[in-house]
């Protein structure tokens, strides 16, 4: 007898639209990858990854799919296709747990929070034809975490991927991540995490955690036992994570990460101006000043470690001159690779819920209007220029950052600064990818 067969999808927004539009900058589907370890010998699993090949039919019995915002809409495509044969459909995610009701009208199944935690019994309810329409997940504890099935992601990844914790006390009014994971910090064991790195086939890797250095003393020894332990273990992975800004106040992490191999460390500045910080509350930039900054880059360059800049444009405040003035700062800071987007309020955010009750919103035709949600769209009216004036002005300001003359000279004083042409090439590269994205027709195309 024939086994049945899970279907897992990732759905990607067809328009290739803000971040889907460059290669460098596609990750493997991490958590589809968990869910395929945990599905039992019993079924035959297979993942259709639009990341690499656009969606065509397969037989299932189960269709399990999950989906950013921004690519929702496509999600709830295919999930349509499914169910208008009688196939049964599960979605989660971080949109389908913000927007539950809405979700439902498009699946079967509807699984919110840590999906793990209601995998397994989603799986018998299918095989029983039972499947409840919504299934709400909890957040578990990190130890004896499943591995992800890696042998189902396409080869063409550049990067792979890997997960060490879990949840943000930090709550600014722009992230989801607190309402998706909690504000509770969850570590995994450093001995299940290496043992993962060994399976990983690429040579780089991404750590995908949003503070990989934690929030204590106790998270602090933890991190340095990982890069250590990745040391010790002769990983040789080339490698970047995410931080906060307080990475830099220990140069013993920073020196166990360069050996380890980190080679570049994103940190979310978002603005220079301290009435930015203070208009999306971050807090902890915003005590620290942008004053700095500086010594924070410096610190990081002396590792041999790369600085990725997160900035946020459209911030309440902003004005066409303070915009042009972010740019001026990025240009001419020591930060090696740029990210610009767009202030954007996703849903479950506090921002969400603030410019809905203002009537700022520009796009609330939804599902549909989902797909403008991409980092790269002016999708709310601003408080303090007009939406036509953010769209024109965020053009100059990503052509004049990402002016291929401004990029060869910040890939120059990286060299200089961290005397690492690993972490230089670093940067190169992903400037490259940046630009793609920031100087694609569709981004922050006039409104």
């Amino acid at each position: 007898m024939p086994r049945p067969r899970l279907l897992l999808i990732n759905p990607v927004n067809q328009s290739r639209t803000g971040f889907a539009a460059s290669v460098s900058s596609r990750f493997p589907p991490l958590n589809l990858g968990i869910l395929a370890g945990m599905a039992s010998a019993e079924w035959d699993v297979e993942l259709i990854d639009e990341n690499f090949e656009t969606f065509a039919h397969r037989d299932a019995d189960l269709v399990a799919l999950t989906a950013f915002t921004s690519s929702v809409n496509r999600g709830y495509e295919i999930a349509s296709h499914y169910r208008s044969r009688g196939v049964p459909v599960a979605i989660g995610g971080i949109h389908a747990s913000m927007c539950p009701d809405e979700a439902q009208q498009f699946a079967d199944a509807v699984v919110t929070g840590e999906g793990e935690s209601a995998w397994l019994q989603l799986l018998a309810d299918a095989r029983a034809g039972q499947l409840a329409p919504l299934y709400q997940g909890c957040q578990l504890p990190m130890d004896h975490r499943p591995q992800a099935r890696r042998d189902l992601f396409h080869p063409g990844y550049i990067f792979g991927s890997i997960q060490t914790s879990r949840g943000c006390p930090m709550d600014c009014d722009f992230c989801s991540v607190t309402t998706f994971n909690g504000r509770r910090y969850r570590r995994r064991p450093n001995d299940e995490v290496l043992a993962e790195m060994e399976t990983i086939p690429q040579e780089l890797l991404f750590i995908v955690d949003d503070n990989i250095i934690g929030y204590g003393s106790a998270d602090r020894q933890q991190t340095l036992e990982l890069f250590r332990g990745m040391v010790d273990r002769g990983l040789q992975k080339k490698w970047f994570c995410q931080a906060s800004v307080n990475v830099a106040d220990d140069p013993e992490v920073l020196d166990w990460a360069a050996r380890a191999g980190c080679k570049m460390i994103f940190l979310g500045i978002e603005a220079e101006d301290a009435d930015a910080l203070g208009n999306v509350n971050k807090r902890l930039n915003k005590k620290r000043g942008s004053d700095a900054y500086g010594e924070i880059f410096s610190r990081m360059h002396n590792a041999g470690i790369a600085v990725l800049g997160a900035f946020i444009f459209g911030i309440d405040g902003d004005t066409p001159d303070k915009l042009r003035a972010r740019a001026d700062y990025i240009i001419n800071s020591d930060v090696d690779v740029v990210q610009m987007t767009a202030m954007t309020p996703l849903p479950g955010t506090r921002l969400f819920h603030q410019l809905e009750q203002e009537g700022r919103l520009r796009y609330t035709n939804f599902p549909e209007d989902w797909d403008r949600y991409n980092l790269t769209e002016v999708v709310f009216e601003p408080r303090d220029m007009t939406a036509t004036e953010f769209a024109r002005t965020m053009r100059e300001c990503l052509d004049r950052v990402y002016d291929l003359k401004v990029l060869k000279a910040k890939a120059k004083k990286t060299l200089a600064a961290t005397g690492q042409w690993d972490a230089a090439e670093f940067a190169w590269t992903s400037n490259l990818s940046y630009r793609e994205i920031g100087m694609s027709k569709s981004t922050f195309a006039l409104v």
